[in-house]
């Protein structure tokens, strides 16, 4: 027999006075990197928080399948076709991952599909931008899926178990990613002059849209120092740049081409590359709707929900099926 909870006034004074304690706790075990995990006890800012940066990045993932599915009938062998269908398979997959650590959280999947359908959940910047050549797929595979393999390999130690789990594997498959981009840009660069200049001519489209997807200054990041607390994140995103740019230089360098800075320059003193000014500007406006494909993606994305929807159905109705025969027969 269940006991119904009678919410009363002394009950909430009583989980008031708890809070504190409760509190304390949670962040003893953060300090201590044990994980929490789903029915643990957690800060409902905590999770709010979780359910964020989850979603958006579910989001960015199915959305992410966008720009490069817009080649795949277009890749000019076999073997490319095959790797670029095996990645586009991969960043569904990734979602769904993602999505599935979200309703860990008490967050639901259709309620989440439907904030992004909507224009209310954000994603990353980085994929409404269109990808007008092959040499496109290769800049995204090494610069944008770089990027996310330097901002997503700290997520594998994440406070929150169950995300910290989905980031291993998620974080192993865009390696490859990020070395089927640059295996793209290294072919490119040995062959013709015209090859070479569609590749320096992506470089030049993805290089600071890519040093956007760190997210803003820390000046104006105003979710950074609470997450790096519970350590839902471990890094700033001005140090995850950083990295990145000491990451790409070298190997823009022996692909003999030339990234769109004339600031860039190494300071011998920090032992980095000074870069300039990014226009956030334009970050803003992308974030906010205003990018050159954002009403494009978001309309494909409403496209294929609402055209696989005999699909859910029928999942669902076989599934009652199969429940009412196991009924029967039980």
């Amino acid at each position: 027999m269940y006991s119904q909870f009678v919410d009363t006034g002394v009950e909430r004074m009583r989980c008031a006075e708890e809070l504190p304690e409760l509190e304390r706790a949670f962040q003893d075990k953060i300090d201590s990197d044990i994980k929490i995990e789903p029915k643990d006890w957690m800060p409902e800012a905590y999770r709010q928080t979780l359910v964020r940066q989850i979603s958006q990045h579910a989001h960015s993932e199915i959305v992410g399948m966008l720009p490069e599915g817009n080649w795949l009938t277009r890749a000019p062998s076999l073997r490319r076709k095959l790797i670029l269908l095996a990645k586009v398979q991969d960043e569904a997959g990734h979602g769904l991952y993602l999505y599935s650590a979200a309703e860990t959280l008490g967050a639901s999947r259709e309620a989440l599909i439907e904030a992004l359908h909507a224009g209310k959940a954000k994603y990353s910047s980085i994929f409404n931008y269109p990808t007008l050549s092959w040499a496109d797929v290769g800049a995204i595979g090494w610069l944008v899926d770089g990027a996310a393999l330097i901002n997503q390999i700290p997520l594998c130690r994440c406070s929150y178990g169950p995300y910290a789990r989905a980031m291993v594997r998620i974080c192993k498959e865009e390696s490859f990613h990020q070395r089927q981009g640059y295996e793209i840009m290294l072919a490119l660069c040995a062959g013709s002059a015209v090859q070479k200049r569609m590749a320096q001519d992506a470089l030049d489209r993805w290089w600071w849209p890519s040093l956007m997807m760190f997210g803003p200054p820390d000046a104006e990041s105003i979710h950074t120092q609470q997450a790096m607390r519970w350590k839902i994140k471990r890094h700033t995103n001005d140090e995850l740049r950083q990295k990145f740019v000491d990451q790409s230089v070298p190997q823009a360098d022996y692909l003999e081409l030339t990234l769109p800075d004339p600031a860039l320059k190494r300071n011998e003193q920090t032992g980095h590359y000074d870069f300039g000014a990014i226009d956030w500007s334009e970050f803003w406006s992308v974030l906010k709707g205003d990018g050159p494909c954002n009403r494009q993606r978001i309309a494909t994305r409403r496209q294929a929900y609402d055209e696989g929807r005999w699909v859910r159905e029928a999942a669902l109705a076989y599934g009652a099926k199969q429940d009412r025969r196991r009924a029967e027969f039980s």
